[in-house]
């Protein structure tokens, strides 16, 4: 399997559809606000990916897009992906670390993450595209917010 790689705009086809396959947002994924890495196999089919998006005073990030395929799971994956997203957010500046997740909460826990206030959230990252995605479809009022500080506070 190769290894993390910045997603490219010629990568957005495949990675909508990994993510649509993986039921994860795909609001603003070739924007270039959005920083997004994949992991594709040797058949060049994306098995995982990671991302965030900064806010617009860059002390926030929405850690996104963290996902790897079901076959690929359980092998320690997704905490490698999660920890490489927030490292990256906080090389970009970041402070504190957001996400949406209904069904994930333990595996965020383990990464020291605390339920938060989704209007906090929502505040904190208003620009980001998958708040405003939520904000404008009505998702949000049915999302459970999740935050943790990028360094030690």
């Amino acid at each position: 399997m190769s290894s993390l790689a910045p997603a490219s705009p010629g990568d957005t086809p495949d990675l909508t559809d990994f993510l649509r396959e993986v039921d994860l947002t795909l609001s603003g994924l070739d924007a270039p606000t959005v920083h997004i890495w994949i992991k594709r196999d040797a058949a060049g089919e994306i098995v995982a990916s990671t991302g965030f998006e900064l806010s617009g005073d860059q002390q926030h990030t929405l850690i996104r897009s963290v996902a790897v395929h079901p076959l690929a799971q359980r092998a320690g994956e997704g905490t490698r992906l999660a920890l490489f997203a927030l490292a990256k957010a906080a090389e970009s500046g970041a402070q504190r670390a957001w996400l949406f997740s209904r069904r994930s909460g333990p595996f965020w826990q383990k990464l020291g993450f605390e339920t938060a206030d989704r209007e906090d959230l929502a505040r904190a990252l208003a620009s980001t595209h998958q708040v405003r995605l939520f904000a404008e479809s009505g998702q949000l009022s049915r999302e459970v917010a999740w935050s943790r500080p990028l360094r030690p506070e």
